[in-house]
Order: C-alpha cells, then sequence, then structure tokens
C-alpha cells in the first residue's frame, strides 16, 4: 500500500498540464485548456484540461480523472505503475519501492540513463543508411523508409568500441555498464554490446528508450540479442511496440501478440498497427496483466509448428489467473510455413484479418489441450482428464468461463457439471456459512448535501471555516458527508480536488465528485462568492437540523424540564437567525 500522504503530496506537486500535454496538444481556452481527445475520434475539441483544479474531463465520450487516472487510461499502466511514472518523473522516491535492481533510481540517475540511451539510438539510426548489409537485409524484409523512422530502426557498426564516437571519456563511465550498452570483460577492457546487427529501440510506457534488441546480419549467434535487465529495463515486464500501438489499439479494441520485432514491423506497414511483441522470453503474467489493461480483446499470434505451440500454453497458462467474462483472451496458430511477418506480405491485410477473426478462444485451445492428452475411449482416461483440468479450472476466477468449462469437460467425460465441480474442489466452501459484512445505512443526498459537496470540491479549504465541529456534528451520522469531511479533515497537507477523487474513488461520493469536478470547467465563480454560499450552505443545514430537533423536544417539553430548557434556547437561535434573514 502507497501511503495516501505520498499520493497527496505527488497530486500536489504534478502539473496534470505537463502529463497530458505530453500526450496530446493542448490549447488555450478561457481558464482551462482544450484538445482533441485521445480516448476516442472525434474532429472538434471537447476534451479539457483544468490547471486550477488538476483534472481533466470529454464532454464528448466522458473520460475523467486525475493525473494518476491518465496515465492508466491513457498508457495501460496499473494504479501503482501510475504513481511510479509521476514519482520518478519529478525526482520523489516512492516509499518502500524497489526495482529490479534494488531501491528506484533516483530521477537524475535515471535521466542520465536515458539521455545516454537517447544519444545511442539517435547513432544507430545514423548508421543505417551507410551499412549496405543491413539496408539489404532490411529491403528483403519490405521494410520501408517511413517504417523504419517511425520505429526508429539502426544499426550498430561491427566494431568494438563504435560508440566511443558518441560518448568519448564517458564511454568509460560506470552508467555505460548501467544502460546495457557495454560490457565489462575478465581482463577489465570494455566493449559494445550490440555489434554488427540491425538495432530496434525499445520504449517504454512514456515513448522513452528503455532497451535495444539487436538482429545479426548474416551467420552468428545468438540470432537476437536484447539489453539486458538494467534499472530501467525489466523484459519480463516491457512489451516491443506497445508505445508505437497504443492509438491503433485503443480504436481497435484489440491487440495482436506477435514473437518478433520485424513481425511487429511489418504488420504495422500493412496497417495493422495494433499488435507487440514479446522481448525474447515466453509471456509473462506481467505482460498478460498489461495486455488485459489495453484492449477487451487480447490475440496471441504463434507459428503453427510444435514451438508455436508450446509458447501458446505458457501464454495460456499465464492468462488463466488473469482472465475474466468481460475480456477475450484468443489464440491464432499460423500455417507452419508462415510467421506473421510473412504471411501479411505474402496474402496481405484483409487475409491476415480474417485469421485473426477466427482465432481460436482460449476455452477452445484449453479443452483441446485435455482432449490431445486423454484417452477418452477409457474410465482411466476419462478421469485423467478431470485431473488434467483441475488446476487450470482452479486458477479460474471468472466464473462464467469457469462454468461454460466445467459443462464442456462434463460432457466430454460422460459426468454431470455437479460431479465434475466436486472432484475439482471448486466449491470446498459451499456448505460453510458464510457471514456478510455489516452494512451502513446510507441515509439520501439532500439537495443540500450536494451543494455543499460541490462547494467542498471547488475548494476543500472550505471545511475549516467550521473550525467548532459545529455543523458537521448536526450531519446525519450515515451521510455520506462525513466520509468527505473526515478524508478532508485527516488528509496530510493541501488537499486537492484530484486527491479526494482518487481517495473516494468507489465510494457512494465518487459519482457526485465527478460531477461537481465538470461543474467546475462550466461555471467560474471568485472565491468570496463560493465561501459565502458555503457558509449559507452550513447554516441552512444547522437551520433543518434545529427546527427538526425543536418538533422531537415539543413533543417531550410538558414533562421534561431538559427538553424545556433545550427548546427555549434553540427557539432563540431560530428567532435570531430569521432576523438576521429578514435584515439581509
Amino acid at each position: 500500500m502507497i501511503p495516501q500522504s505520498f499520493i497527496a503530496d505527488l497530486l500536489n506537486r504534478i502539473d496534470i498540464v505537463d502529463v497530458v500535454g505530453a500526450h496530446v496538444q493542448l490549447k488555450k481556452g478561457g481558464a482551462n485548456l482544450l484538445g482533441l481527445c485521445p480516448f476516442h475520434n472525434e474532429k472538434s475539441p471537447s476534451f479539457t484540461v483544468s490547471p486550477a483544479k488538476q483534472f481533466y474531463h470529454c464532454f464528448g465520450c466522458g473520460a475523467h480523472g486525475s493525473a494518476i487516472g491518465f496515465l492508466m487510461e491513457h498508457a495501460g499502466l496499473s494504479y501503482v505503475e501510475a504513481i511510479r511514472d509521476l514519482a520518478q518523473s519529478i525526482g520523489m522516491a516512492v516509499p518502500e519501492e524497489t526495482g529490479p535492481g534494488g531501491p528506484r533510481l533516483a530521477a537524475d540517475t535515471a535521466r542520465d540513463l536515458t539521455e545516454r540511451l537517447e544519444r545511442a539510438a539517435t547513432f544507430f539510426q545514423s548508421r543505417l543508411e551507410g551499412a549496405e548489409a543491413a539496408r539489404t537485409y532490411l529491403n528483403g524484409r519490405g521494410l520501408t523508409r517511413r517504417a523504419a523512422r517511425i520505429f526508429r530502426i539502426g544499426y550498430a557498426p561491427d566494431e568494438w568500441n563504435a560508440l566511443k564516437e558518441v560518448f568519448g571519456e564517458q564511454y568509460d563511465d560506470r552508467a555505460m555498464a548501467d544502460t546495457g550498452l557495454t560490457i565489462d570483460s575478465d581482463r577489465g577492457t570494455r566493449y559494445d554490446r550490440f555489434r554488427g546487427r540491425v538495432i530496434f529501440p525499445i520504449r517504454g510506457t512514456r515513448g522513452a528508450i528503455i532497451g535495444f534488441g539487436g538482429r545479426v546480419i548474416g551467420a552468428g549467434e545468438p540470432k537476437y540479442l536484447n539489453s539486458p535487465e538494467t534499472p530501467l529495463f525489466d523484459k519480463g515486464r516491457e512489451l516491443y511496440g506497445l508505445f508505437e500501438a497504443r492509438q491503433a489499439i485503443r480504436e481497435a479494441g484489440r491487440v495482436i501478440v506477435v514473437e518478433g520485432y520485424m513481425d511487429v514491423v511489418a504488420l504495422a506497414q500493412a496497417g495493422i498497427g495494433y499488435a507487440v511483441a514479446t522481448l525474447g522470453t515466453a509471456c509473462t503474467p506481467a505482460h498478460v496483466q498489461k495486455l488485459a489493461r489495453q484492449a477487451d480483446r487480447v490475440v496471441f499470434c504463434f507459428d503453427g509448428d510444435a514451438a508455436g505451440r508450446r509458447a501458446a500454453r505458457r501464454a495460456l497458462d499465464n492468462a488463466l489467473s488473469l482472465v475474466s467474462d468481460d475480456k477475450v483472451f484468443a489464440f491464432l496458430f499460423l500455417p507452419p510455413e508462415h510467421d506473421p511477418d510473412s504471411y501479411v506480405r505474402e496474402h496481405g491485410r484483409a487475409a491476415f484479418e480474417a485469421l485473426e477473426r477466427e482465432a481460436l478462444p482460449l476455452s477452445r485451445v484449453l479443452i483441446d489441450q485435455l482432449r490431445e492428452e486423454a484417452d477418452l475411449g477409457s474410465a482411466e482416461g476419462r478421469a485423467a482428464l478431470v485431473s488434467a483440468a483441475k488446476p487450470q479450472l482452479l486458477r479460474i476466477a471468472a466464473p462464467g468461463l469457469r462454468l461454460g468449462l466445467v459443462k464442456e469437460i462434463a460432457f466430454l467425460v460422460d459426468m454431470l457439471p455437479t460431479e465434475v465441480e466436486r472432484l475439482c474442489d471448486l466449491k470446498p466452501q459451499a456448505a460453510l456459512p458464510r457471514v456478510a459484512p455489516p452494512r451502513v445505512a446510507r441515509a439520501p443526498m439532500t439537495p443540500l448535501d450536494e451543494q455543499i459537496v460541490r462547494l467542498l470540491v471547488r475548494d476543500p479549504g472550505l471545511a475549516a471555516l467550521d473550525e467548532t465541529g459545529r455543523h458537521r456534528a448536526i450531519i446525519p451520522g450515515a451521510s455520506p458527508l462525513h466520509a468527505l469531511l473526515d478524508a478532508i479533515n485527516s488528509a496530510p497537507g493541501p488537499v486537492s480536488a484530484a486527491w479526494l477523487v482518487e481517495h473516494l474513488g468507489g465510494s457512494d461520493l465518487e459519482p457526485l465528485l465527478r460531477r461537481a469536478q465538470v461543474e467546475e470547467l462550466e461555471i467560474e465563480k471568485s472565491g468570496d462568492i463560493v465561501v459565502s454560499e458555503y457558509l449559507h450552505a452550513l447554516e441552512a443545514m444547522r437551520g433543518q437540523w434545529r427546527r427538526q430537533r425543536m418538533e422531537e423536544l415539543a413533543a417531550r417539553a410538558a414533562g421534561d424540564s431538559g427538553a424545556r430548557e433545550e427548546y427555549s434556547a434553540l427557539l432563540g437561535e431560530e428567532t435570531r437567525q430569521r432576523a438576521r434573514s429578514g435584515a439581509g
């Protein structure tokens, strides 16, 4: 858990204009900034960013959130990843965070490594034009100049120390080894990691280069060489081409996962821009999780040979625990003689996309694998199939998918679905009583409650005007307003409207908080007017409570001196308030 105090501090230091502006061209529009929405296609700008309140809202598609929410939606990051990314951009260290190599890098160190990788990429690009063997290879693969430019493809000269031309004395710095660009030998010498290879730069979520992949020209091993694990690069989490593919993925609503760099490039050239590749490793759970955040349909594309089938099995195993009933994972097996690059060049975009539409759903691939490994003609074989299915079914959390698989397996082995469930221990706690957590009865929000919420979103500092807690004390105990005031009063440091929405996300107040933020984009009032409205609203709430309390006391006043005294005091307060209102 990242402390809320850290998140509040982060949101107070971050400027959402910088975060959004790195991805969307923004123009001044009154007190706010306008641009074309990155989450849906539009010709006139309806995407609005509020510098004052630090949130964005699209009046076209309803996309809405803070800087954290923007990175989650636009870059497909998890909540924690978005916080890490924002923190690193301004040099803040996330509490107790560690990366692949230990404690996370300081911002200045990360910038230095990133800048070195950028300089190396520019050098590799500049050397491609004069590398005849590399150009012959790429031309043979159908690479266009435009694609080479988009993916920043380059060439590493077949020299031991070519990068000295770029870095000079810096070549011997420790930072060069930390980038993965160089290797230190046992004899104390240093040399370039990538030599005589076509270079494919790998970008992170923000577009910065975090590593490289290199394809050897001619004979040599290994055929493909990737950057090693570095403070910036973890190949088990990164995907080649994801940064370039994000817009196409959003437009298509799906993503294709292939195995090679050139597969991604070739598909993009053919107009299939929503493809990404794993980085010389099997598809990991982290990859699957990242892919599921990008699109509702994820298609794993493999060669149709035995190696492709083995890779598909690993991808399926990693997807099982992450699959949900609203996500589709599918598997496309190409003819054995083809990979995506060769297939799309020979048959074209339409043929490839026709194959992709016919990709086998995860459930079908799983059932086919189970059938291949069992002898359904014997009781022993059928029992073995159920046994093999058990660990797979237990990993699936999606109730609809799991039920469907249970029914298919039951049909195959000539059992009832309930018998398969029992044999697989799918309902081990079904007979145990389950006590639901106590529910808090929430009082409905009155128009006055909503007015106070809207004003507090405009300026959370208004809560401090009720220094004695006099007004808060008369709010009904079940009112969601208590949660809002508690969040404001317990917050570490200044409270922003952006933090309120992040902190209270998923609560009863979230829809109202969002509506209140949108109103901020349409209604501008001076601070004095907002303060006056808030004080009047508090007094009106106090008046409602006072009159209700007086009715309760009147029923007891005849035989209760304490009730008579309290009634008299409240009556005097009511009279004075009416007098003030009349005078106003």
